[in-house]
């Protein structure tokens, strides 16, 4: 990260989604493959981990009540509202390969 120039803050949210949508992918997608792509663009760094397991993941409502019991869709959860405070985004894309999920992040 330190090549490329982006700030610290940045480099720990997207080390974060690493983490979080790879283990999503080894925990739910069943499928033993996955794509993982990290790029800089024009002041925005870009996460793509692509998978060929059934449907597109679900975000609870931000202020819905979580049972602290489940593990369903909080790592999730977290990358969206942590990528929000760095004014990115989290997306999520049906495609050839099966379904991808994106995380843009402004580096400046």
């Amino acid at each position: 990260m330190e090549a490329w120039a982006v700030p610290l803050d940045t480099a720990d949210v997207l080390l974060l989604a690493v983490s979080e949508l790879v283990g999503n992918v080894v925990r739910h997608a069943g499928t033993g493959r996955m794509r993982v792509g990290v790029a800089l663009g024009a002041g925005w760094l870009l996460l793509d981990v692509a998978d060929r397991g059934a449907g597109l993941p679900r975000l609870p409502a931000p202020r819905a009540q979580v049972d602290p019991e489940s593990e369903s869709g909080r790592g999730l959860l977290i990358v969206q509202l942590m990528t929000s405070e760095l004014g990115g985004e989290l997306s999520f894309v049906a495609n050839e390969f099966g379904k991808t999920v994106r995380v843009r992040i402004p580096t400046a």
